[in-house]
């Protein structure tokens, strides 16, 4: 399939600077939501770009840092557990997109983004469906984001020790939630996510 089918229509009209956009961590109960924002160059593609969740560990890694080389933009946000407890994951995912994209210090000419959310930005945007699957440029960023997240949760597991945050990223597992159960919250679990289980 073709993975830059969106990037090669848009440069027919005239978009120079095509900006992908994803974010990862919107189910997990810990740990923040991630979104990385990439404007990559289409006339030097890196193969292997694809969805984050179906490539290794090992792969992602490698393919990051490549995507982080040679692209002409890239900016990475967060938004904290705190901030999603207050305004919800949804509209959390959308101020870390939002401000991923306006970060990036080349000025994008359209934004494709994952998923169906449209943001408030003042730019062109399109929201494509598994976007990460079938875009090059959401693809880079998912992967990018999944990096970015994965390092930051291992860094919470070693502060952490008994959530086993390295294993499951901060997601729901049963593991995850019988050390709720028996430790309690940390501070970086989302309290809006864990509230049946909160001592």
């Amino acid at each position: 399939m073709d993975k830059l089918e969106y990037e090669r229509r848009l440069k027919e009209d005239g978009c120079k600077y095509i900006c992908g956009v994803d974010e990862v961590g919107r189910g997990p109960l810990a740990g923040p939501v991630v979104c990385a924002a990439v404007i990559m160059p289409l006339d030097d593609i890196i193969e292997g770009v694809d969805d984050s969740k179906k490539l290794s560990v090992k792969k992602r890694e490698a393919l990051s840092k490549l995507i982080s080389e040679k692209a002409v933009a890239v900016n990475i946000c967060r938004v904290e557990p705190e901030k999603i407890d207050e305004i919800n994951i949804l509209e959390a995912t959308k101020l870390c997109m939002k401000n991923a994209v306006e970060g990036l210090k080349v000025k994008p000419d359209y934004v494709l983004t994952d998923g169906n959310m449209t943001l408030d930005i003042a730019l062109p945007q399109q929201n494509i469906v598994k976007g990460d699957y079938l875009s090059y440029s959401i693809g880079a960023a998912s992967i990018v984001a999944k990096v970015y997240r994965d390092a930051l949760m291992d860094g919470y597991a070693k502060e952490y020790p008994v959530y086993g945050f390295e294993k499951h990223k901060g997601y729901g597992t049963c593991a995850h939630i019988n050390a709720i159960k028996q430790y309690g919250l940390c501070p970086v679990h989302r309290r809006s996510f864990t509230s049946k289980w909160q001592k």
